[in-house]
C-alpha cells in the first residue's frame, strides 16, 4: 500500500471522528430543550458548560490530529493518535449519555417539577451541615432509574480523564421508592462526607474504638465507614423515616443478609438495619417501631451461625451503642471540633418533633412555600413517616408527598423559554 493511500485512509478516518466530535456539541440532540428546561437554571448552566468543555477538549484533539496529518506527520504515530482519539470519543459520549439520560428522566411537566422538588430537598440536606463550615453545597441533579438502591456521582469527581470535575452531584433514585425518597439523604451524606473529610475521620475513629475488642472487627468497620456516613447523615436529618425503606431494599433470605462480598463497602444487610435501629434507640429510646423492626430482623435472621459474618454480627451488636456515640456525639475535626449532632440534631427529626411541626403548621404544612424552604427536609420526613405508621393510608400519603414535592419544584421552576431568552447555546 502506497504512502499516499495510507494518508488518504487516515484522512478519511480522522474526518469521521472530527465530525462525530462536532456532533456531540449539540446537546439538544441527546436531551430535548424541554428536558433541559426542567433543571434549575444554575444547575443547567453549570452542567451544560462542563459538558461543552469536555466536547471542546475532544474537538481540540481531533483538530490537532488533522493538523498533524496536513503537516505530513509519521503515519504510524498518526494511527496511534487516531486510535486514542477514538477511545476518547467513546469516553466523552458515555459521559454525555449518562447526564442526558438523567436529564431525560424528567419526562413530563409533573415529573420534572417533582424531581426539581427533590433537587431542592437534597440541596437543603447538605446545607444544614456544610454552610456552618463555610462549604458551598453543589448543585443537585436527581434522576430516576430502575433497580433496588440509590446511588450518587459526587460533584467534583474527575470526568473525562479526570480533567473536568463534575459540576453537579447526580443522584439516582429508584422508581419503587419515589413515594419514600429518603435514600436521598444517604446519598447526600456521601457528598458531605467527602467535602468535609468526615468519611476518612470516622474510619479512623471506628478503628480506634473497636480495635480494643477485636482487630478484625475494627478493620471491617473501618472499611464500612464511607457507607456508615451516608446512613448516619440520613438519620441525623430525617430520624426514623429512612429506616423502613432501607430495610425493604436490603431484605432477603438469611443467607443473603449475612453475605459479605470481598471489597463491598456496605455493611451487610443485618448489620446495616441494626445500626439504623440502634441510632433510633440511642436518640429516641427503645419504645418505637424501630425496636420492633430490630426484633423482627433478629428473629428472622438470628446471628447464631458459625461463619465469619455471623461472628462479625454478634460482635457488632455488642458494640452498637459505642458506635452510635462515635458517629453522632463525638467531636470531629471535620465539623470544626463539634459533633455531628451540633450541626444536624437528630432530636429535631424525632417522631415527637415531626408531629409537633405538623401540628403547628396545620394545613400550611402542605401549602406554604415559606415553610417548605425553611423546613423541606423535616416536612419530607414527616410526610414519609405518616405512610410508615399507617400502611392502610399509604396511597393517600404518597399522593400528598408527591403533590408537595411538585409544588416545591414548581416554586423553583426554571424559565420555560430559556432558549429564547438569550441563554448561551455554544455549539462550537
Amino acid at each position: 500500500m502506497t504512502e499516499t493511500a495510507v494518508r488518504d485512509q487516515l484522512a478519511l478516518e480522522i474526518a469521521h471522528w472530527r465530525q462525530a466530535a462536532d456532533a456531540l456539541a449539540d446537546l439538544e440532540v441527546v436531551a430535548s430543550a424541554d428536558a433541559w428546561a426542567g433543571l434549575e437554571s444554575y444547575t443547567r448552566l453549570r452542567l451544560r458548560d462542563r459538558l461543552l468543555a469536555v466536547v471542546g477538549t475532544l474537538r481540540g484533539e481531533a483538530s490537532d490530529l488533522h493538523a498533524a496529518l496536513a503537516a505530513e506527520g509519521d503515519p504510524a504515530e498518526l494511527r496511534r493518535r487516531l486510535l486514542r482519539l477514538r477511545e476518547r470519543y467513546v469516553q466523552a459520549e458515555t459521559l454525555i449519555d449518562f447526564f442526558a439520560d438523567a436529564v431525560n428522566s424528567r419526562t413530563s411537566t409533573r415529573l420534572s417539577a417533582l424531581l426539581r422538588g427533590l433537587d431542592t430537598v437534597a440541596a437543603d440536606s447538605m446545607d444544614n451541615v456544610l454552610r456552618p463550615l463555610g462549604i458551598q453545597p453543589p448543585p443537585i441533579l436527581v434522576y430516576l432509574d430502575k433497580g433496588m438502591g440509590a446511588a450518587i456521582m459526587r460533584a467534583g469527581i474527575g470526568l473525562f480523564n479526570n480533567s473536568h470535575p463534575s459540576p453537579v452531584a447526580a443522584i439516582k433514585l429508584t422508581r419503587h421508592n419515589l413515594g419514600h425518597p429518603t435514600a436521598l439523604f444517604h446519598e447526600t451524606g456521601h457528598q458531605v462526607g467527602h467535602a468535609t473529610g468526615w468519611s476518612a475521620e470516622l474510619a479512623d475513629s471506628l478503628w480506634n474504638l473497636l480495635v480494643r475488642r477485636s482487630r478484625e472487627l475494627a478493620e471491617v468497620w473501618r472499611s464500612w465507614a464511607g457507607e456508615v456516613v451516608g446512613d448516619v447523615h440520613a438519620f441525623a436529618l430525617a430520624g426514623w423515616a429512612p429506616v423502613p425503606a432501607l430495610a425493604h431494599v436490603v431484605d432477603g433470605t438469611s443467607t443473603a443478609v449475612y453475605r459479605m462480598p470481598p471489597g463491598d463497602p456496605h455493611p451487610f444487610p443485618v448489620i446495616r438495619v441494626l445500626l439504623n435501629t440502634a441510632l433510633c434507640q440511642g436518640w429516641f429510646g427503645r419504645n418505637g417501631p424501630w425496636t420492633t423492626l430490630a426484633r423482627t430482623w433478629c428473629e428472622r435472621h438470628p446471628p447464631t451461625g458459625s461463619d465469619g459474618a455471623h461472628w462479625i454480627a454478634r460482635a457488632s451488636i455488642g458494640a452498637l451503642g459505642d458506635i452510635v456515640e462515635a458517629c453522632t456525639r463525638r467531636p470531629m475535626e471535620a465539623f470544626g471540633g463539634r459533633p455531628l449532632c451540633a450541626l444536624a440534631n437528630p432530636l429535631l427529626a424525632s417522631p415527637k418533633a415531626l408531629a409537633e411541626l405538623a401540628e403547628r403548621a396545620g394545613p400550611s404544612l402542605l401549602t406554604s412555600q415559606y415553610l417548605a424552604r425553611r423546613e423541606s427536609v423535616r416536612i419530607l420526613a414527616a410526610l414519609v413517616t405518616r405512610a410508615v405508621l399507617d400502611p392502610s393510608a399509604a396511597a393517600a400519603c404518597r399522593r400528598r408527598l408527591q403533590d408537595w414535592l411538585v409544588a416545591l419544584g414548581a416554586g423553583q421552576s426554571a424559565r420555560s423559554a430559556w432558549v429564547a431568552s438569550g441563554e448561551r447555546r455554544d455549539h462550537g
